[in-house]
């Protein structure tokens, strides 16, 4: 039965043009540049907007992680509501820089990576945080956190928090060595694996672990 699911999952990601795919991730940039501008005034309005876009793009788009079957039942992801807390400010360390690391993928062969340093957030933990050494670059920063895996939580595998290279980001306030990310997990969303399997998608490692329940975010 797995085989027949994989067969099928593949067969759903071959479909796919490269037109639709470009479609995808050009209304990806211009999702997250609204949500740039809107968390000026206001994070909240921004996570609703957000909520509401991704509903729409999970549900119609042809680039859709969701298969046929899927869409069909789709009522929206499973979200939870803005909470402030969650939200933070934080330069980017030295601690770890220069690290590498291959993630071998189903699809996509061995994914490297170099650390460009570490996240520390209040009362939470570390996060370190990569660049993509293929082309097109990149920062990238999954996480796991203790509600993964379990009963009303997060997706068992981890979640993304930033992805520069499919425009999940939240700026920087700043400048020069007293710049700082922002870091917002009421917007850390589940990878395409989580929907389908025939998506080849990097997961936290033992350096992108908290210990802590962050209860924000997409859910699973």
């Amino acid at each position: 039965m797995a085989d027949i699911q994989h067969g099928a999952a593949e067969d759903h990601l071959a479909e796919i043009s490269a037109v639709d795919i470009a479609d995808w991730r050009l209304r990806t940039f211009a999702l997250y540049d609204n949500v740039r501008k809107l968390s000026v005034e206001s994070p909240a309005e921004a996570h609703s907007y957000w909520r509401h876009q991704r509903d729409l793009l999970f549900a119609t788009h042809p680039a859709s992680a969701l298969s046929a079957a899927d869409k069909a039942r789709f009522s929206g992801l499973k979200t939870a509501d803005y909470d402030p807390i969650y939200r933070f400010h934080v330069p980017l360390t030295k601690e770890g820089a220069g690290r590498e690391m291959s993630v071998e993928t189903g699809t996509d062969g061995v994914v490297n990576f170099v650390r460009l340093g570490t996240f520390d957030l209040p009362e939470m933990g570390q996060l370190a945080v990569w660049k993509l050494r293929g082309y097109g670059g990149g920062i990238f920063v999954p996480f796991r956190d203790a509600t993964a895996g379990q009963p009303g939580g997060s997706y068992g595998a981890g979640r993304y928090l930033l992805d520069t290279i499919k425009g999940a980001f939240h700026g920087v306030s700043g400048t020069g060595p007293g710049a700082a990310f922002v870091l917002d997990f009421n917007f850390a969303y589940n990878p395409s694996c989580a929907y389908n399997e025939a998506w080849a998608c990097p997961l936290p490692g033992p350096s992108n672990r908290l210990a802590v329940e962050i209860p924000v975010g997409e859910l699973y």
